[in-house]
């Protein structure tokens, strides 16, 4: 073990300078990567073998392993001359996802730029938002504001601009429902939108509505969501359970819909019967990076849990220090959950039918905050408002922050 770093760079026709810039020599790499030594990858095998000493063909660890989020596997590399060498497919990947899993302070620097210049662009589109819009302008909105005051020339993901009903559809803004519908006074907004800053991500979700003054019913449903929110991000700390985290989320809300008499009985029965479930679907947040849902999830040995709403989670892990993680509870009255379970045996007495049926169309609320955990406790990076004050504050002209 030398602890060497040797990189290999496309060696590029002549013609390269012409149509896309300056060849850069090999010192160029070396110096922008910090490595040892940088060849050409025409190389490879060539390099490979002088560098070792051994007797045996030389052993390559190789990147494939299975990615537990998306559910697809890395694709081992590949070079002329391969089979003069052993491959090892099994080492070397859950090493380097773990080493996704915990941040450095130059990749939370990163994150931190993304997210604050995503923030910003959050609250200019408060401010610029305007009954009879298109959805498409806010996406437009967030766009512009970040490229043109934070150079972030990609988003993380597709962006999710819904409004009225579509905010209960939870990928909304993909090719088949592009941001398109114009609209109206008295809809909510569900703006999911965040930039990514030299390949690393920001997740951010802002709930309010479009003309700047919460109705009481919205108003119910966004404190719900914001106390789960709070509620989870006050206890996050190294060694708490994240389906413990996703679970008081659930509880938080259900809490606040049997106050508001929208669901009657005892809410520890409820969670018994996984109703959050039918309210928030999705799973409470996921490892963020340079991926929007990083890896490292599920590591080896650990299940992913089977009941509704917690098999949707990105991850069962315990925190630890380091991670960065999405907070991500919403609230959302989807036809096709509610239905079933208003007629289920085992939950349809938990339901008021009459309030129930007042927030058919409302669509639903969600609140997404990129969180760090810390050595003691964790840190909000998102820096948007929150309070219903406060966004009605920012619509009406105010200063952010306060």
């Amino acid at each position: 073990m030398t602890g060497n770093s040797l990189l290999f760079a496309p060696r590029l026709p002549a013609d390269y300078a012409v149509w896309l810039g300056e060849i850069k020599p090999v010192s160029f790499f070396q110096e922008k990567y910090k490595v040892n030594m940088v060849f050409y990858t025409d190389e490879i095998t060539q390099v490979l073998h002088q560098h070792y000493r051994g007797e045996e063909k030389p052993l390559l660890f190789l990147l494939h392993g299975l990615n537990t989020d998306s559910h697809k596997f890395a694709e081992p590399a590949k070079f002329e001359g391969i089979a003069n060498f052993e491959s090892d497919l099994n080492t070397l990947h859950p090493i380097l996802t773990e080493c996704r899993v915990l941040k450095s302070d130059l990749e939370l620097a990163l994150i931190q730029f993304a997210n604050d210049i995503s923030s910003e662009a959050h609250v200019q589109v408060m401010r610029n938002i305007r009954v009879g819009m298109k959805e498409y302008q806010l996406e437009s909105m967030f766009l512009h504001h970040t490229y043109m005051y934070g150079g972030c020339r990609h988003c993380s993901y597709t962006c999710i601009c819904a409004t009225g009903g579509n905010s209960a559809v939870l990928h909304y803004g993909h090719a088949a429902a592009p941001n398109d519908r114009t609209f109206e006074d008295g809809d909510m907004a569900l703006l999911d939108m965040g930039a990514e800053f030299s390949f690393y991500g920001s997740d951010i979700t802002c709930s309010f509505p479009v003309n700047g003054k919460f109705t009481s019913d919205q108003r119910l449903v966004y404190n719900a969501v914001l106390a789960a929110h709070d509620a989870v991000i006050s206890v996050m700390k190294p060694g708490v359970n994240w389906v413990d985290m996703h679970k008081l989320a659930e509880k938080t809300i259900l809490d606040s819909l049997q106050k508001a008499r929208i669901l009657v009985g005892d809410v520890n029965e409820m969670m018994i019967e996984r109703l959050g479930a039918v309210f928030m679907p999705h799973g409470l947040g996921h490892l963020l990076g340079i991926d929007t849902h990083d890896p490292g999830g599920y590591p080896k040995g650990l299940e992913r849990p089977k009941e509704p709403g917690l098999s949707s989670l990105r991850t069962a892990r315990e925190l630890l220090e380091g991670m960065v993680i999405t907070v991500e509870p919403g609230c959302y009255f989807i036809d096709a959950l509610l239905e079933p379970a208003m007629e289920s045996s085992k939950t349809a007495k938990f339901f008021n039918h009459e309030a129930v049926a007042r927030f058919r169309g409302f669509g639903g609320v969600r609140i997404e905050s990129d969180v760090y955990v810390t050595a003691s406790s964790c840190i909000n990076m998102t820096k948007v408002p929150r309070q219903e004050s406060e966004i009605e504050a920012v619509m009406a002209g105010g200063r952010w922050p306060i």
